[in-house]
């Protein structure tokens, strides 16, 4: 029999091309296409006056120079609010081309198209826009004070509002014999893909059509908004997603104002339109993530059982609420984690503020969830003098499913579907050596060292809807084409999916080709995000090779005279259980699945009219059926699945210098049934990396005036490879009612926990309370010194 590939690890099979060169990106599919280069603000805040493009016009080699004044129909009018929601209060987004306002720097105000990029930039160089400035509103504190307001017409700088609840929260609080209040921040950070964005906008004038090619997370989004807003039948726009180099949430937003501006501009010029994104442009105009302001009141009874819990936060949304509120709304969702909370209440503002927008990354609101929740649960040991782990197993929720009695960002209500909390823990503490720490930090100390130990529990809702679909062909030669709507920017595309359908079908491996992101083949998806491409993408492709598997044992079926019940697929034969010599290949059932007129070759002449004697009574294509071994498949889940997982950390922190160093990292992690172990321990290994660069060095700092002070890689630092340390894992698969598959997504488990579980390890070497994410050694010098002896009373 075919050895089954679900759960196997196999090595990546995309990565022998990208890794010798042969990857094809946005940027290399342009051809002789013009360039585009944009003006962009500098200034946070400010009205625009007046736009003088006369001296970019003189400059050889300029085609067009367009400001929103330039803009046709539809396109001159604002960006998509992306996701509607009921906190949403005051929406707000830009424009593809600024008109009359500037509210970020970075904000773009003109487009040069040139012959290319060298000349369109020395072109934009030589525009002079005239401002009226204004004070801008820099912060989550400046935004809430509300003395100064970002967007006009505005009393104040709330985009969204909303409080939901679980439980008599008052009652729990004022019931619980203690009660605790934390003042905590999560900074503002950026992901950063080794890909910035790219657009290559080609239009047809003979078919009025467009073409386009990006650098995004979602094909079928993208082309959607591009017909509504140059307003061309859908059926004339195509987009296709080549090899992405990275994306963790930025790319998600669409459309980008370059990409708007680069397809109308191809249309008006008639040919081919390229903008690549340089770092800086990433940097200052690309989208944020992460500042959030915390406030916690809990209330526990002597055992450190939560007895109600309420929560305040405000967010930092930028200038513009293009993807609406969908971080904010991961973190209230989410912050009760795996616990079994009876009363809870969160609240949220999110505001706006003259820096750049903000959209997920990778983790998308749940690390902040995370933080308040963790970091409230050490607060209470250290209260109660009680073992971190054990308050935590003392409020694991141990019965499934479990309600959460919170509507989430699928628009359904939340629910732990699967998980074995208390497992995962005992797990976490073996590999860790949580019970043999002591030893370890009294040995440490003899040595003139500092070391502390942390954790941190997460839950996270993956596998969103609406839907995702597959599409699957059998050609005649036994190669099987497999397509998905998904975009890939390093998930393992190419492999994952194609281990599912090789079982399905009961094919080799090698005969299985997966192509993603071309609206071409299919044009209804929804995209790659939020842990969802193998929960979604998986199953729709497996119920599409159930059908395409079903389909071949029909028609073999006839031509072997067998009853299709008693045939099997074995290494791509269909045969008689049981007898071998009655069988048949799957290429030939993809032949005689197509009848023909005409044989291009011999395999074709089986399917032709006089191979086979003629059934008088019956038509060549039965009622409702098709030609060719092919099928199409959706899969449409009830609401989300939610993965789970616990890291823990032990860092050394240098008593002089104040020097963090990341000694062991261990993560236990369920995602359900692994369809690729090795991809899964990648995922987990990749999102780490991200995690701690989010916990001591990745922070996007801006001054008074809106200017970011770091925006390149000299001032902007990311973790080296020296700075990541090994990771341990264990997994725990308990599997999903939701879905065929059983599976939970993967992708962002590495990144939630992170920064929670390197604080905590940070706070118990210290012994001062860890309250604010990032934290790199100068701040930590400086919390020594601030420091009062007795403040906390550290206990592990």
């Amino acid at each position: 029999m075919t050895t089954r590939l679900f759960g196997q690890k196999i090595t990546r099979r995309e990565d022998p091309r990208l890794l010798t060169g042969h990857g094809r990106y946005v940027d290399d599919v342009s051809g002789t296409a013009i360039a585009a280069a944009f003006v962009r603000s500098p200034h946070a805040h400010a009205d625009i006056l007046d736009i003088d493009v006369t001296g970019a016009l003189d400059v050889v080699g300029v085609i067009a120079v367009w400001t929103h004044e330039d803009l046709p129909g539809q396109a001159a009018e604002r960006l998509p609010m992306l996701i509607p929601h009921p906190s949403i209060v005051a929406p707000h987004t830009g424009y593809a081309l600024a008109k009359d306002h500037v509210n970020f720097v970075g904000e773009p105000i003109v487009m040069v198209i040139a012959e290319n990029r060298y000349i369109a930039e020395d072109a934009a160089n030589r525009i002079e826009v005239e401002y009226s400035f204004r004070e801008a509103v820099v912060g989550v504190e400046a935004s809430r004070e509300g003395t100064r307001i970002v967007h006009e017409g505005m009393e104040d700088n709330v985009a969204a509002h909303i409080v939901q609840d679980v439980g008599d929260v008052d009652a729990g609080l004022e019931g619980a014999p203690h009660v605790l209040e934390l003042d905590l921040e999560f900074e503002r950070s950026a992901c950063m893909p080794m890909e910035g964005k790219g657009v290559v906008a080609r239009w047809d004038p003979g078919e009025e059509s467009l073409e386009v090619h990006s650098s995004t997370q979602t094909s079928t989004g993208l082309r959607a908004v591009l017909a509504a807003k140059l307003e061309i039948p859908l059926t004339r726009v195509e987009v296709i997603t080549p090899d992405v180099g990275g994306a963790f949430g930025v790319k998600i937003n669409h459309p980008w104002p370059e990409e708007l501006a680069v397809a109308c501009a191809a249309r008006a010029l008639e040919t081919t339109v390229k903008w690549t994104e340089d770092r800086r442009e990433h940097f200052i105009s690309s989208a944020h993530e992460r500042a959030q302001t915390q406030w916690v009141k809990v209330g526990f009874d002597d055992e450190g059982r939560i007895l109600g819990l309420d929560v305040k936060f405000w967010h930092d949304n930028g200038a513009y609420l293009p993807y609406g509120v969908i971080v904010p709304l991961n973190t209230s969702t989410h912050i009760m984690g795996p616990y079994v909370i009876p009363a809870f209440r969160v609240e949220y503002w999110s505001l706006y503020t003259n820096t750049v927008m903000v959209t997920p990354y990778r983790g998308a609101g749940r690390a902040h969830a995370v933080f308040m929740m963790e970091r409230t649960m050490d607060a209470i040991a250290a209260e109660l003098g009680l073992d971190r782990t054990e308050v935590r197993l003392r409020n694991f929720v141990r019965d499934f499913p479990h309600p959460m009695g919170l509507r989430m960002q699928d628009g359904a209500e939340g629910c732990i579907d699967s998980g074995d909390f208390v497992t995962s823990m005992d797990k976490l503490k073996s590999i860790v050596g949580w019970d043999e720490f002591e030893t370890y930090r009294e040995q440490a100390r003899s040595e003139g060292r500092r070391v502390g130990i942390g954790l941190a529990c997460y839950i996270e809702s993956t596998g969103a809807g609406p839907y995702e679909g597959g599409h699957i062909e059998v050609e005649s030669s036994g190669r099987v084409n497999v397509w998905t709507g998904l975009t890939t920017h390093g998930q393992a595309h190419a492999t994952v999916f194609a281990q599912i359908v090789a079982d399905e079908l009961g094919v080799p491996l090698e005969t299985v080709h997966v192509k993603t992101g071309d609206t071409r083949k299919l044009p209804y998806s929804v995209g790659t995000w939020g842990s969802r491409g193998a929960v979604m993408a998986g199953n729709a492709l497996h119920l599409t090779a159930k059908k395409v598997r079903q389909k071949a044992l029909r028609i073999a079926g006839q031509s072997l005279e067998a009853d299709p019940e008693d045939l099997e697929i074995d290494e791509g034969m269909i045969q008689v259980k049981g007898d071998p010599s009655a069988s048949m290949p799957l290429a030939a059932v993809s032949v005689l699945s197509n009848p023909l007129r005409y044989a291009f070759d011999e395999s074709a002449r089986a399917a032709t009219q006089f191979a086979k004697d003629s059934a008088e009574d019956e038509p060549s294509i039965g009622p409702g059926e098709q030609p060719g071994l092919e099928e199409q498949e959706f899969f449409s889940p009830l609401r989300s699945t939610v993965a789970n997982g616990m890291h823990a950390a032990i860092v050394e922190t240098d008593p002089e210098t104040a020097d963090i160093r990341i000694l062991r990292y261990c993560v236990v992690h369920d995602c359900g049934p692994m369809v690729n172990p090795l991809v899964v321990e990648g995922q987990v290994h990749g999102g780490v990396a991200q995690g701690v660069g989010g916990a001591l060095y990745e922070k996007m700092a801006y001054d008074a005036d809106g200017q970011l002070l770091n925006a390149s890689f000299m001032d902007f630092l990311i973790p080296f490879a020296s700075e990541v340390p090994h990771v341990e894992t264990d997994h725990l698969e308990t599997p999903s009612p939701l879905n065929p598959l059983g599976i939970k997504g993967a992708g962002e488990a590495g990144t939630i926990p992170a920064a929670t579980a390197i604080a905590s390890a940070i706070e118990d070497a210290e012994g001062i309370p860890i309250r604010s994410m990032p934290l790199d050694p100068s701040t930590l010098w400086h919390m020594r010194t601030n420091h009062t002896e007795g403040e906390f009373n550290r206990s592990r």
